[in-house]
């Protein structure tokens, strides 16, 4: 399951999510951005950047890191695109915080004590999914965190159907796409139907709905790339705007595992044409 695209759907939707996980949150916490941030003279993308609006009075920006494997480059990485940033940006912003949230414990990197300073100086929460409770007993954004972190199809489920029952009370629609999406994901082997009688709802969408979800999962999808392997060259992207929707999904998938401009040419190599 693509968690990094949920979150990335989670945030752009709901960016005052994120200080839910934050003690002390901005006094402007509802009216920040969230953006993916590219530093034209590396190869990084900074996918989780919360920006303040211009008329804030203390200018913080927020990084969120995601991390639902074992990297023990994470943090290596996190900071020195978190400093860059800043060093590219050095006059709009008067302080930073970072967020980092893990499934589990077990996935940080097995040795931090090169960014101890950084990592305990009240600057950088880490955040472990599996230790906040039953997403029953949190708010519905955080539900949906939790919902992805669960592994057991019943729970899933269940926890589903929750949060799709708290969602239509409050009339969140983005909640209700936004889980369906994530239950879509975990039952990949599930026909629509499947699972649309499974949570209960009716997955039929009008055409215009279905095609703006495709250009968005190409965006997202896009966006993972540059992250993964840096700049796609005009050729391999015209190639990746012909994919189809099934297509997207599957990119999505494999590119988790891609370290090199290489390893995309071979798997759209191996797409058929329409």
């Amino acid at each position: 399951m693509r968690r990094d695209t949920i979150f990335y759907k989670l945030f752009k939707q709901f960016p005052g999510l994120l200080f839910e996980l934050v003690d002390e949150p901005p006094p402007e916490a509802e009216n920040y951005q969230f953006e993916s941030v590219e530093v034209k003279e590396t190869a990084f993308r900074i996918d989780g950047v919360f920006l303040p609006p211009a008329n804030a009075v203390s200018k913080t920006v927020f990084f969120a890191e995601v991390q639902f494997q074992k990297d023990e480059d994470l943090y290596h990485r996190f900071f020195s695109e978190l400093f860059l940033f800043l060093y590219r940006h050095s006059i709009r912003y008067d302080d930073w915080f970072g967020v980092i949230i893990f499934g589990s414990g077990s996935l940080e990197p097995s040795s931090s004590s090169i960014h101890r300073a950084l990592l305990e100086s009240g600057q950088v929460r880490r955040v472990y999914l599996d230790e906040l409770g039953d997403l029953r007993e949190q708010p519905l954004g955080l539900g949906l965190m939790l919902l992805t972190n669960v592994t057991s199809e019943t729970e899933a489920v269940e926890g589903a159907r929750f949060l799709l029952e708290q969602a239509r009370q409050q009339s969140e629609q983005a909640i209700i796409d936004l889980v369906t999406t994530i239950i879509v994901y975990k039952f990949s082997n599930l026909s629509r139907e499947e699972i649309a009688a499974m949570l209960g709802l009716n997955l039929e969408e009008p055409r215009a709905i279905r095609e703006a979800k495709e250009e968005g999962e190409r965006t997202i999808v896009l966006r993972l790339l540059n992250r993964r392997v840096g700049n796609i060259p005009d050729a391999l992207l015209s190639q990746i705007q012909e994919l189809s929707v099934e297509q997207l999904e599957a990119l999505g998938d494999a590119l988790l595992d891609f370290s090199t401009l290489a390893d995309l040419e071979r798997w759209l190599q191996d797409q058929p044409r329409g």
